[in-house]
């Protein structure tokens, strides 16, 4: 600043200041935090690469690539209208579907209940806390958990048969499509809850406060304004739903032991099979997987974006 008494008062310059001992940011220093933010998310990249990218380039190469000679080739592609393979796919897509559904709508209710509803806040906690425990339960573990519990000898079906419930005599059996589908809903609904519980969450009282006090009924409420609100992340998160069942193997096989004809038991058979063995196709049933499973992430994407508009107004 100018001495007292001056007529007229002039700003220094950055040069100015470093050369009176006042720091000022150099081209050096900003370099240097650049390259910092940088090293925190580069390892984040590089995992996203070998673990997704890579992944996905080997599965595409190999999908066109003939399995002795190396050479370009579309019989991979072609062989996936075989009707074993569209079986297969069909199978997978309606267990997703069936599974998707069923969790999206019960996991919702169940969300509402414990946001919404008058239940204890306790309950909340402790449905929460279960939710992101089931929701990664899966594999064998829960493969063995329910042969246990309703297998043909498990501790449930002994028990209600000592009842006079016959469970497997009047036709129910743990093995075959309704028995996948129910041990799918053991991690499909705690995941529904906790990706519906924040959109729950957003919706403001004075929504409602604001139906209310225009003459308009509960239901009036939720006919015009929650479900509305509501449809793209409920529609979102069955989407997700969606893609977490049909990509599960795990569970399938310890379950059904290869019985179920599901698209990634075949392609285990493909990769890994001794009569079966054929990695050509086996790449290209995973192409088609991630041609699916890329769409309905898109879809969810852009659900996912409409309600945050939303919920963030």
């Amino acid at each position: 600043m100018a001495a007292a008494g001056s007529s007229s008062v002039r700003l220094l310059m950055p040069s100015e200041l470093n050369a009176n001992g006042i720091d000022a940011p150099t081209t050096a220093s900003r370099l240097w935090g650049v390259v910092k933010t940088w090293l925190v998310v580069v390892p984040f990249f590089l995992f996203a690469f070998m673990f997704l990218v890579l992944p996905a380039l080997s599965i595409t190469v190999g999908s066109f690539s003939d399995n002795d000679t190396g050479a370009f080739t579309l019989a991979n592609i072609i062989e996936l209208r075989r009707p074993s393979i569209v079986s297969a796919y069909s199978v997978s897509v309606r267990i997703s579907v069936v599974t998707a559904l069923l969790g999206g709508v019960f996991g919702f209710l169940m969300a509402w209940a414990v946001s919404l509803g008058q239940l204890p806040r306790w309950v909340r906690s402790a449905l929460l806390t279960f939710s992101g425990v089931a929701s990664n339960f899966a594999g064998v573990p829960l493969a063995f958990a329910f042969v246990a519990t309703i297998g043909r000898l498990g501790a449930v079906t002994v028990l209600l048969k000592a009842l006079g419930v016959d469970l497997y005599g009047a036709g129910f059996s743990l093995y075959t499509f309704i028995g996948l589908c129910l041990t799918y809903l053991y991690f499909q609904l705690p995941l529904m809850i906790l990706v519906i519980t924040p959109s729950l969450d957003g919706m403001k009282t004075q929504w409602r406060e604001a139906c209310q006090s225009l003459g308009g009924s509960t239901w009036q409420f939720w006919r015009f304004i929650a479900l509305p609100i509501l449809t793209p992340p409920l529609l979102g998160a069955m989407v997700l739903l969606f893609g977490n069942a049909f990509g599960a193997y795990a569970t399938a096989y310890a379950l059904t032991s290869g019985q179920i004809n599901l698209v990634t038991m075949v392609i285990g058979q493909q990769i890994s099979g001794d009569a079966l063995h054929n990695p050509g196709l086996g790449n290209a049933l995973a192409l088609g997987m991630v041609v699916i499973m890329v769409i309905s992430v898109a879809i969810y994407t852009l659900l996912s974006r409409r309600s945050a508009r939303w919920l963030n107004r």
